[in-house]
């Protein structure tokens, strides 16, 4: 999953960068309202994570040009404006949800997975396909209830195939799911980590579209 964070004091941007990261997210990280605009229209993200407070633009702005060009992106607000009318104004701009500072990181983790699985139509943070079960909240893989010990990054590209079995993904697109700004990418990465989990979950879990990505059988048998 490839995440904006728009939020300019460093302390917290750090933290909330790192620890996402830590759980295999990709992270792009503005400190600014106006290249918060810019990145979200060059670049392609599952979830924006908005401080209202930025220099530049301000994150109310940010998110009503968002929702003005009829983008459906998942917003979560960050922000140390606890009124309750700052909150009808973000909720009522377009956010998914609203989160004051100072928050703990494990409830900014909990709010995210809740806003992607209602976006997703999901009920659950498991997801679920055949003999294979993932499960977002504690990052645990099982293959037919036995657990499977996978990386952060491993668990990540599991879940951008799990997320619609049948949907191919490119390698590229794949890096971006994995990585952020700054993150160096090697070249055969994606490969690595398809193969780690090959050997760990089946050699036909995750097929090879040749010349075009990977994909997961959307039939689990």
């Amino acid at each position: 999953m490839r995440v904006l964070l728009a939020e300019d004091d460093a302390m917290i941007g750090t933290a909330v960068r790192d620890r996402l990261r830590g759980s295999g997210l990709a992270v792009d990280w503005v400190q600014d309202g106006r290249a918060a605009d810019a990145a979200l229209a060059g670049g392609t993200y599952d979830l924006l994570l908005l401080d209202l407070g930025l220099p530049g633009r301000e994150g109310l702005a940010v998110l009503k040009r968002l929702r003005g060009r009829g983008s459906t992106l998942p917003v979560v607000i960050v922000t140390a404006r606890d009124a309750v009318d700052d909150r009808v104004a973000g909720l009522d701009a377009g956010a998914d949800d609203y989160l004051v500072k100072p928050f703990d990181l494990k409830e900014l983790e909990a709010r995210l997975r809740a806003v992607l699985r209602r976006r997703g139509g999901h009920a659950s943070s498991v997801i679920e396909h055949g003999r294979i079960s993932l499960d977002l909240a504690s990052h645990e893989v099982r293959d037919d209830g036995v657990p499977v010990p996978v990386s952060p990054r491993e668990f990540a590209l599991l879940h951008a195939l799990l997320e619609r079995p049948g949907r191919i993904l490119s390698r590229a697109q794949l890096e971006e799911r994995l990585y952020g700004w700054g993150e160096e990418v090697g070249s055969n990465v994606v490969e690595v980590h398809i193969h780690s989990l090959r050997r760990k979950l089946g050699p036909d879990l995750i097929r090879n579209v040749r010349g075009v990505g990977y994909r997961i059988p959307e039939d689990p048998a």
